[in-house]
């Protein structure tokens, strides 16, 4: 009986993620979490339950209990867990390149691949977070922010170098260079192909960078936030 009102809990919508249970030397955190993202690509997040994400880590259902309080917690940790390990990743691939252009490319690269190496978590992100405003509201507040806010601070990098023009906005362009990125996963998924979706990196960086001009013919307009 306490393990059924326990389950429909779990079920109940909730945006307050719990902080994690420490991870246990035998990596049920990971293992959980793990299963959890091939769950919610398999299924989608709204069909799936707990009780699925235990059946496919090879746990009971008390034990997903024991480091996250329910559903929407485990999702809000495979956002938090992983983007905090990407953005550290990113931070540390970056610093010693020699040019804010080299890091930008750096990190279009480094986004498109962690994607593109992991189509289940590329699903989740692109995705089934998508499908709750509530879920979007806490992604764009929390860990979106930090990651755009990093992309901000290597274009301004840029235009103070000379290697990015002075007059754009950098808010903007950083809007404009995710959300190419973003697009490029989202058709990669959607379609289905082989083709790695890092080889989409020099095509976008070449677009952004050049615009649709030949031989950057087109007079730069600079775009001024309200």
């Amino acid at each position: 009986m306490a393990r059924q009102v326990a389950a429909r809990a779990a079920d109940k919508p909730s945006v307050r993620p719990s902080v994690p249970a420490p991870k246990g030397e035998n990596g049920k955190h990971d293992a959980i979490l793990r299963a959890a993202i091939s769950v919610f690509a398999r299924n989608g997040y709204f069909n799936s339950k707990v009780s699925d994400v235990a059946r496919e880590a090879g746990v009971a259902d008390g034990t997903v209990y024991l480091y996250f309080k329910n559903k929407d917690d485990l999702l809000f940790s495979i956002i938090t867990e992983m983007l905090d390990s990407f953005i550290a990743h990113v931070r540390a691939a970056i610093a010693p390149l020699p040019s804010p252009l080299a890091q930008l490319r750096e990190i279009a690269r480094l986004h498109l691949d962690m994607l593109g190496r992991d189509r289940d978590l590329a699903v989740v992100f692109e995705v089934e977070i998508r499908h709750s405003t509530k879920f979007m509201e806490e992604f764009s507040t929390k860990k979106l922010s930090e990651y755009l806010d990093l992309i901000q601070q290597v274009i301004e990098a840029g235009q103070r170098a000379g290697e990015f023009r002075p007059g754009i906005n950098p808010r903007i362009a950083t809007k404009v260079f995710f959300g190419a990125l973003d697009e490029m996963a989202t058709n990669w998924i959607l379609s289905r192909r082989g083709k790695p979706l890092a080889e989409a990196v020099e095509p976008v960086l070449d677009l952004l960078l050049h615009g649709f001009a030949p031989n950057g013919a087109s007079q730069p307009v600079s775009l001024s936030e309200e």
